[in-house]
């Protein structure tokens, strides 16, 4: 045999139907293979569609599969109102979000911007209730109850940093981060002097005096650290800091003992003598208000862990 007929005889055998490589009658098996299940899945759509439709089927009123198909304006706050009476804040914020994207101009969209910053605040969600009631302001500075939208504003600020432990066992509130304390002392303070009126004032203005005093009484727990760890000219200069910024706070007979003994400590006497002289003068009988007065056996256990320190 030659070698032009051996290549003839390659050629015939590699051209013959019936004897194809097996990977090429691989991939032709996996091309039909994928084909078949393309057709099943194709028919099969329709029916598993239906199949998730029904399982999302409500029997109560609930609004075209959550989408609200139909709802009125009137409806949506109806809705949302009844969801906050029941303490369902979720479901509020979903439906005040909707009824505002529904209705960005209707009778009932600015009280839904202010009706959703109230429910982001009562689902502990701070940042989104402060940021909905800034919204509110700007979108809204002389609607009629812009004043609400400050005041809540401070409510938020008031009630962020209580936590878990500060709801269900006795921790000094003056011992905190006094940053969300000074925000809601703030927000206070901007809604009584632009609203002088409001019917939210008398209660913004009881909320300030114990901010107010909280935020004396974190300074001298300050001025007290510094002295423990003997930087008795810091202890000293935040005492007078407290003297000077929050006059008639209960801390201030607090901050004139630290200042005494930390002017001791640096053996300048005068100005000892001095804090001595205005302390007797202002309090000869102590401090007015007890700085842990009334207090229970709890209250004393948890002080004395030193918890709060």
């Amino acid at each position: 045999m030659n070698l032009r007929y051996t290549h003839r005889i390659r050629i015939e055998l590699c051209s013959h139907p019936s004897r194809k490589p097996l990977i090429i009658q691989r991939i032709v098996g996996n091309m039909r293979l994928l084909l078949f299940k393309f057709i099943i899945l194709f028919t099969l759509t329709p029916f598993l569609t239906g199949c998730e439709t029904l399982k999302n089927i409500s029997f109560e009123e609930s609004g075209d599969d959550g989408n609200y198909g139909g709802w009125s304006a009137k409806k949506f706050h109806e809705k949302a109102r009844k969801s906050l009476d029941r303490e369902n804040y979720q479901e509020a914020i979903k439906l005040y979000e909707a009824l505002e994207a529904r209705f960005p101009f209707g009778d009932y969209a600015a009280q839904a911007q202010l009706d959703v910053a109230y429910a982001y605040y009562k689902n502990q969600d701070h940042e989104a209730a402060i940021a909905a009631a800034d919204r509110f302001i700007k979108i809204n500075p002389r609607n009629p109850n812009v004043d609400y939208a400050y005041y809540l504003k401070g409510l938020v600020n008031y009630n962020r940093g209580i936590g878990f432990l500060d709801r269900y066992l006795p921790t000094d509130s003056s011992q905190r981060d006094p940053g969300n304390a000074r925000d809601a002392y703030d927000n206070f303070e901007e809604l009584v002097n632009r609203f002088p009126n409001s019917q939210y004032v008398a209660d913004a203005k009881q909320r300030m005096i114990g901010l107010r005093n909280n935020l004396a009484m974190y300074e001298v727990h300050v001025a007290r650290f510094y002295f423990k760890r003997k930087a008795y000219l810091a202890a000293a200069n935040r005492s007078g800091y407290v003297i000077k910024e929050f006059q008639r706070t209960p801390a201030v007979p607090y901050a004139l003992q630290v200042m005494k003994q930390a002017y001791i400590e640096l053996d300048l006497m005068e100005l000892a003598n001095d804090a001595e002289r205005v302390y007797q003068q202002n309090y000869p009988d102590g401090p007015p208000v007890a700085e842990y007065k009334n207090q229970t056996f709890i209250q004393q256990f948890w002080d004395f862990t030193g918890l709060d320190k």
